[in-house]
């Protein structure tokens, strides 16, 4: 065997161990399907009614969130349908859009609890403590989607990473499920259970889970203990400060 072999052979794994697009496209439908459930009561449900009444800036915020998860079912369709230099050039403005989302997700994470203490709704320790929430769901999507688009030329890593970085996203879906309340432990596993999927398919496909999504996992479990402090006083003059430019 050549040596251009040899190094092929490395590069590329067996194809048993190269995960399916079909599997990502239903673990993206599964997804899709956390957000319906979770945004039902407070979003889509009213979007059907026809009675939605949110600021232009939460409008705007919930359609570029929806977007993001057509652009990931998009993205693993053309991966599919093997239509690579496609994904490719459409994942250059996915960079772009990624960065949408972020930008997005700070400003809404700012201007909801700021009109929620405008309207009384809310005091201005809890709109604090809200802040950590945001924040933290915007830091965990901008690390793993920053790291998705270094290693956007090692397919195997780069698909794990920009799963991960959707799973962040859907922090917020899952939190207003409010049947789960009483079981935080079962919220997290339900949060997490597209990373646990995959790596239980890695695991009969390759005989271990693949590296990324277990850094990606213990980074989300890592993230989300944040949650923990959002009655912190250490947090809270923080959050204040923030608020403070706005109320």
């Amino acid at each position: 065997m050549t040596s251009v072999a040899v190094t092929d052979a490395v590069a590329r794994p067996p194809a048993r161990a190269r995960t399916k697009p079909a599997f990502y496209l239903g673990i993206a439908f599964f997804m899709v399907g956390l957000v319906v459930v979770g945004f039902w009561p407070t979003y889509f449900g009213r979007l059907v009614r026809g009675d939605i009444a949110r600021p232009l800036v939460v409008q705007i915020h919930g359609l570029v969130f929806v977007g993001w998860m057509a652009l990931l079912v998009a993205q693993i369709v053309l991966a599919w349908r093997g239509r690579v230099q496609m994904h490719r050039r459409v994942g250059r403005w996915g960079i772009a859009y990624g960065i949408l989302v972020l930008v997005m997700g700070v400003i809404v994470g700012i201007a909801a609890p700021v009109m929620h203490v405008h309207a009384g709704d809310w005091t201005r320790d809890r709109a604090a403590g809200f802040l950590l929430i945001t924040f933290g769901d915007m830091v965990l999507f901008g690390s793993l989607f920053g790291a998705a688009i270094m290693y956007r030329r090692t397919p195997e890593i780069h698909k794990r990473l920009m799963l991960a970085a959707t799973v962040a996203l859907l922090f917020a879906a899952i939190g207003r499920m409010r049947f789960l309340d009483p079981w935080p432990s079962v919220q997290t596993v339900v949060w997490l259970s597209p990373l646990l999927v995959g790596m239980l398919y890695d695991w009969r496909a390759r005989g271990r889970p693949h590296v990324a999504y277990v850094i990606s996992a213990a980074w989300l479990f890592v993230g989300a203990t944040r949650v923990l402090l959002t009655e912190s006083e250490g947090w809270l003059r923080i959050g204040r400060a923030i608020l403070a430019a706005f109320v």
